[in-house]
């Protein structure tokens, strides 16, 4: 079984996204990524709209300054996050992820709002369930 072509983002996206707001602290993030198990979380505002970006390396990389201090999130995250729409082709995304070597990308809706994410391991599944032909898109199936 061939994996179809023109696939778009929506067809592979995680849509259940933990997301954090810019006065939440490093210690939260550092926990939702713990229990989540995931490595990277978007920092919205109230709107719903993606101000920034923060990665398990971030959080490691200033995890010695806490000292026990609440430090918020946004003294950390990246600012400038490149994002794609659900009707994105696949593998588009899968471009940006490797022309920028970024591990992930929120994928927002008409008005700019976070509606997914999709990351380098969804597309690690992918590969390794099409290279043994089977069909990975969420909700579909192959006819």
């Amino acid at each position: 079984m061939k994996p179809k072509k023109n696939r778009r983002v929506e067809d592979y996206m995680s849509t259940a996204v933990i997301t954090l707001k810019e006065g939440d602290t490093i210690s939260a993030a550092n926990l939702e990524m713990k229990l989540a198990e995931i490595r990277h979380i978007p920092v919205v505002d109230a709107k719903g709209h993606v101000v920034g970006i923060v990665s398990d390396r971030d959080v490691l990389r200033h995890a010695s300054s806490l000292n026990g201090k609440p430090i918020p999130i946004e003294s950390i995250m990246t600012r400038r996050v490149r994002t794609v729409r659900s009707t994105t082709p696949a593998a588009d995304a899968a471009q940006m992820l490797l022309d920028h070597k970024i591990g992930c990308l929120p994928v927002v809706g008409d008005e700019e709002q976070l509606v997914g994410i999709i990351t380098e391991t969804d597309f690690l599944s992918i590969a390794q369930q099409a290279l043994r032909g089977i069909d990975v898109t969420h909700g579909a199936e192959e006819r």
